[in-house]
């Protein structure tokens, strides 16, 4: 593997049908081998006036506190996962974020970065 490659690209070797809990453990361990700091099961909550509620949202992964993760395991990325990403950024305070469905063919197919506050949608 190059230190160069992106992290997910090692984990799409496992191939497809595991469960999306044992992509993020495979990930999580990517991280760790780079030396990036991340938490998982990040617990996002919803401020409403005033007062944080814990409606049982998570993030997957939050990378360095900047870059949010959510991982995937499903026939294909639809509508409103983008939206729940999009949700998770706004409400975690984060402005990037990843989607990554592990259960492609090919990879690039399954991710896709969002960007809060940028008008094009960009796709990996």
């Amino acid at each position: 593997m190059r230190s160069s490659e992106q992290p997910w690209k090692s984990i799409a070797r496992l191939g497809l049908g595991l469960l999306e809990s044992t992509y993020e453990m495979c990930l999580c361990r990517e991280l760790s081998i780079r030396g990036l700091s991340f938490k998982r099961q990040v617990p996002i909550p919803v401020e409403y006036k005033g007062v944080k509620l814990d409606c049982g949202f998570r993030a997957d992964i939050v990378v360095d506190n900047t870059i949010l993760v959510e991982i995937k395991a499903i026939e294909s990325l639809a509508a409103i996962h983008d939206a729940q990403l999009l949700s998770y950024l706004k409400l975690g305070r984060c402005k990037i974020g990843l989607l990554i469905n592990f259960n492609v063919e090919l990879l690039k197919h399954g991710v896709r970065r969002r960007v809060l506050g940028l008008i094009e949608e960009t796709s990996l």
